[in-house]
This record gives structure tokens, C-alpha cells and sequence, in this order.
């Protein structure tokens, strides 16, 4: 393997709504004047959800434990359309017969995906109402049309567009590591209609020989099974972060002679995938340790930022329990020096010998906070913005243990503080089930 022998190895909603949408007149209203987006809650208090976080046309949309993720995240907008996982909540051959099942479909305009807010708390197409079956509350209870009565099972909430405008722009997907050069790497795409994730980092870009971009330094930088990967991955709606460096490998900073020159490399990389994020893990000390090294790569940013304004940067680095350390708090002090317009610094949370990982990824990151603030005036909701985790899901290579229940706080601190990038390694270590790439979803 040719990256993160030791920082990252292969080893061992709440929901966001708060009142029903202000209805014009009695038996329908207006959806949002803003678009909103979050959680849909009905009866017995759960969420509407997509069934298997599946984007397949036909999915049954329907009752189920509020948990966070994309599948339960509804983008209620204006022109009457409720989105979910970059489909329409549609109800089925447009019917209006009481029992037709309201299912996920491509967006078409049509009057079954135009929905109207009743001021009784109904949620309208059609001229019939969003209906639980049964009526039950129950987890799987699929969601269909029905005539409006007023009953319980026919109310929802859903999210304010007043308190909340839309998605944070500064907000990158929460995308976990990818790694197609070890491990029996999943399907993307398999991965993301089972869990909801919309996004992945794709690792590694390294040197194949001087300042030569290349995937893990050996396979193509196109025509082969990265690329193949990443146009699937776009193909069903997702987004792609693409992460140079790592723990080891022939590395493109020590290799590339000028910043000049660093960026160029990043920008073939660029040109090849139309990333929405590079990344640069920047570690070990052919890198982060070497300053003359890390001068090169921040100075190469700034290129890079000025001729791609549009894809965000992220730097990922080590840390200690109270935040970075050494060469850490140096990059961070010398980025703010330069001017250098990182959108995203993320901290690695392990490999410290940790007894409680939670609490202590919350502590690095805390620290992470302050000492983005001394150095470029912060306040700490600016800090936050500024912010991500890359953790390791099970067991790290110096034995400390991530459970679901932590990665859940450290996804909650995360998603309640304003952090904007979540990643963990990797999807290869989450099989079978993938758990951390759902609680993952859900940032």
C-alpha cells in the first residue's frame, strides 16, 4: 500500500424542522417562499424516508426512525417540488385513487411531484393528502395518497424556509475516503444508493516520476478505473473530492521544483475530473515536516485558487488531543501569512493514543478553533466554517477503537458546530455494512 502507513491504514435528525409552512388558506397553501432543507417528521414522530437511501425511480417513500441522513434531508422548494437525494417525491402514474404509493422519481414538473401545505398540516397532490398507511407508525410504513380527513397520520412538519434559507454554501458533502488501489474497493455507486452518501474523496494522487501527476503514482490519470469510478459517481448525482498526498509514496510536493510547478500538476488533475474539492493531506516529513516543501505546496495553492475560483481547497492534517502541533500550528500561521485561500483546514483525530475517541477528537478540534482564530481574526463561527474531521472508523493502527456510537457524537459536534467537511478512512475498511458511511450520510 502506498499511502497512510500510518495516519490512515488499513487495519484491524435530530430533525432540522420547527413549524408547518404558513398555509394561505384553509386546505392548501404555499410551500416556502425560500427554498428549505431538512427533515420532514410525521406521525408518531418519524421522518419521511427514502427507502434504502435508494435513488432508483419507484423507490417507496416512507415512515421511518429519524437517524440525520440524506435519505431523510428534503429540499422543499418553491415551485411546489420536495426533493430528496436529487429526486422529486412523485406520486405513482400521477393517480389520484386512494392507496396509489408515493414513490422517488426523476424531476419532471408534472402535477404529481406539485405539492401544496394545508394549514391542517397536510401536505397535498393531486387533491388528495400525504397519508401514513395503517394508520401506522411503524419503521417501513410505506407513505401513500389518500382523501384528506385531518387525521394525524395525514400531518407533517416540515422544514422552515424562514429559519432556513437553504444549505450552507461553504458546506462541502460529507465524503469518505475511497481507495481503489487496495482492499477489494467497493461500487461507488452500489455504496451510495445503500447509504445515502453523496459524495466520496478519492485517494491518491502522487508522483509517477518528476512532477507527474498519477493515481497511487501508477495507474493513468485517465482511462482507467479512477476515472471510469469518478464518472459514475457524477453520473448518479454525486460529487467528487479528489485528495493528493497521504502518509507515503512518491509525493508531487518534494518532486515538483516550483510552486509554479506544483500547481500545474494540481491543474491536470483539475482539467482531468472537475473535482468540487482538492484536497492536500499533507503529512510525513518529505512534506509536512520539510517547511521548505510546505512553503511550495500552500504558495502553489494560491495558483491553483486563482485559476479555479469555483473548486474549494482543503488541506488535512495531524494533531494532537488539544489541536495541531509542530509543523501543524506552523502550516496554519504560514497559510495566514501568505494569504492563502484555504476554504477547508481538516484535522486527523487518531493515532495519538487516544482512550476516548469522541472526546478527544472534539478537544483536537476545539484547539484546531482557537488557533485558527489567532491566526487570521477570527470569530469562532468564522473558525468553524473553516473547519473538518477525517477520522478512522474501527480500529487505528495504534489500537484506538471509533465506534458507531462515537463516530455519532463527533458527526453531531461536527454538524451542530458548523464544521464544513467530514470525511473518515476509509469506505474500503466499512465493509460489509457500511455503518460509518451512513452515520457519515448524515452530517
Amino acid at each position: 500500500m502506498q499511502a497512510r502507513l500510518r495516519r490512515r491504514v488499513v487495519g484491524g435528525l435530530a430533525a432540522l424542522s420547527v413549524a408547518l409552512v404558513t398555509a394561505l388558506a384553509l386546505g392548501g397553501g404555499a410551500l416556502p417562499a425560500q427554498a428549505a432543507t431538512g427533515a420532514i417528521t410525521g406521525y408518531g414522530g418519524k421522518c419521511v424516508d427514502v427507502a434504502a437511501a435508494s435513488t432508483a425511480n419507484g423507490t417507496q417513500i416512507q415512515l421511518y426512525s429519524c437517524n440525520g441522513t440524506n435519505a431523510q434531508t428534503w429540499d422543499v422548494r418553491a415551485d411546489g417540488t420536495v426533493r430528496a437525494l436529487g429526486k422529486c417525491l412523485d406520486v405513482a402514474g400521477a393517480a389520484s385513487a386512494n392507496g396509489t404509493r408515493v414513490q422517488l422519481w426523476d424531476c419532471n414538473g408534472t402535477a404529481a411531484q406539485a405539492w401544496t401545505a394545508g394549514a391542517d398540516g397536510s401536505l397535498r397532490a393531486l387533491g388528495k393528502c400525504l397519508d401514513a398507511t395503517g394508520p401506522s407508525s411503524a419503521d417501513g410504513t410505506p407513505l401513500q395518497l389518500w382523501d384528506c380527513a385531518g387525521s394525524a397520520n395525514q400531518r407533517w412538519t416540515l422544514p422552515s424556509g424562514g429559519s432556513n434559507p437553504g444549505p450552507d454554501p461553504a458546506k462541502m458533502p460529507a465524503a469518505p475516503y475511497l481507495y481503489l488501489g487496495w482492499g477489494n474497493p467497493p461500487s461507488a455507486t452500489s455504496v451510495m444508493s445503500q447509504t445515502g452518501i453523496r459524495a466520496f474523496t478519492m485517494a491518491f494522487i502522487l508522483s509517477s516520476g518528476g512532477c507527474n501527476p498519477a493515481w497511487d503514482g501508477q495507474r493513468p490519470l485517465t482511462g482507467g478505473v479512477d476515472q471510469q469510478t469518478i464518472n459514475a459517481i457524477k453520473a448518479a448525482g454525486g460529487q467528487v473530492q479528489i485528495s493528493f498526498g497521504g502518509w507515503s509514496g512518491n509525493k508531487l510536493g518534494p518532486n515538483c521544483a516550483t510552486p509554479a510547478a506544483f500547481a500545474g500538476a494540481v491543474q491536470r488533475v483539475i482539467d482531468a475530473h472537475q473535482p468540487h474539492v482538492v484536497d492536500f493531506d499533507i503529512e510525513n516529513t518529505d512534506e509536512f515536516e520539510n517547511y521548505t516543501v510546505q512553503d511550495r505546496i500552500l504558495q502553489g495553492l494560491i495558483i491553483v485558487k486563482q485559476n479555479n475560483p469555483s473548486v474549494k481547497i482543503a488541506v488535512t492534517i495531524g494533531t494532537g488531543r488539544g489541536g495541531p502541533e509542530g509543523a501543524g500550528t506552523r502550516l496554519i500561521n504560514r497559510a495566514a501569512q501568505l494569504g492563502v485561500p484555504i476554504d477547508n483546514y481538516t484535522i486527523m483525530p487518531f493515532n495519538f493514543g487516544s482512550s476516548n475517541i469522541a472526546q478527544d477528537t472534539i478537544s483536537a478540534s476545539e484547539g484546531l478553533k482557537n488557533q485558527l482564530k489567532a491566526a487570521n481574526g477570527w470569530s469562532d463561527a468564522q473558525a468553524y466554517a473553516h473547519m473538518g474531521i477525517s477520522g478512522m472508523n474501527g480500529t487505528s493502527d495504534q489500537g484506538e477503537i471509533t465506534t458507531t456510537a462515537a463516530w455519532t457524537q463527533i458527526r453531531d459536534y461536527a454538524r451542530n458546530n458548523g464544521l464544513t467537511r467530514f470525511a473518515f478512512w476509509s469506505v474500503n475498511r466499512d465493509q460489509p455494512g457500511f455503518d460509518f458511511t451512513r452515520i457519515t450520510a448524515g452530517f
